[in-house]
């Protein structure tokens, strides 16, 4: 049985886009099949996978308002997964999608017939509570929340806790928490140590072993058009990825 993660915080800057594209190349490299999902019209994890968004000829904006099929859109990258890329022409489908019916739902009922030819579908979702972000909450069946160990963290993710509870009771009863990602981590920090006592206090198993450090490996794999693994494999960067594929694939009996 497939899974379908979406990877999504309110919050920019948490490493939300890092941790999806490093964490689908930690579980192909596990031997997974996986598809990432890029829904932020940033195209960001498009471009980290090394898929020019410039010269798409289709994207998820095509599959949303239905003017592709999903295989029209599908591109298999050189790191052993297929993403389904963006770019700017998706923030157009948030205006678009208002007169198309079922609007909400998309991005799963593209998916059904497809999910089964993966063990792991991992959505990009854009910071923010928009059109896009309900499309990706509305097909997953669990959301792995990447955070910053600070104070702030901890009220946006009250404010993401009674969204998905929102979301459960009107669009899909099957969502639940699968996981808090700590990243960008500086054990040194008091601060991120009383945060992380007070995530375990408050969500115990739901907190992810792994952590994700600060790592200048990780902040320049981007820029190359590559995940951490082809980057800089031994990195403590790709060490955290590789911890947290094989965590993930233990906690769902992949």
């Amino acid at each position: 049985m497939s899974r379908i993660l979406a990877i999504t915080n309110q919050k920019g800057g948490v490493g939300k886009t890092t941790s999806a594209v490093n964490l689908a190349a930690g579980l192909a490299q596990a031997g997974k099949r996986v598809l990432l999902i890029d829904l932020d019209p940033q195209g960001n994890a498009t471009m980290g996978c090394g898929v020019d968004k410039q010269a798409l000829g289709r994207s998820v904006y095509h599959l949303l308002l239905g003017h592709a099929e999903l295989e029209d859109v599908r591109v298999t990258t050189e790191h052993g997964f297929d993403i389904l890329p963006a770019n700017r022409e998706l923030g157009g489908a948030e205006v678009e999608l208002i007169e198309v019916e079922h609007r909400e739902v998309r991005l799963r009922l593209a998916l059904d017939n497809v999910r089964q030819q993966y063990d792991f579908v991992l959505i990009d979702c854009p910071p923010a509570l928009n059109m896009l972000t309900l499309n990706g909450l509305a097909a997953a069946d669990g959301v792995v929340i990447p955070m910053q160990c600070e104070y702030y963290a901890l009220e946006g993710l009250t404010d993401l806790v009674n969204t998905l509870r929102k979301v459960r009771l009107a669009i899909n009863p099957r969502i639940e928490i699968d996981g808090l990602l700590r990243t960008l981590y500086d054990p040194r920090s008091t601060l991120a140590q009383q945060v992380v006592a007070q995530l375990a206090q408050h969500f115990g198993d739901k907190v992810f072993k792994t952590v994700i450090p600060r790592n200048i490996r990780l902040a320049e794999a981007p820029s190359f058009g590559q995940p951490i693994f082809s980057y800089d494999k031994s990195s403590r960067g790709a060490q955290a990825y590789r911890e947290l594929a094989d965590e993930l694939i233990a906690r769902f009996g992949k």
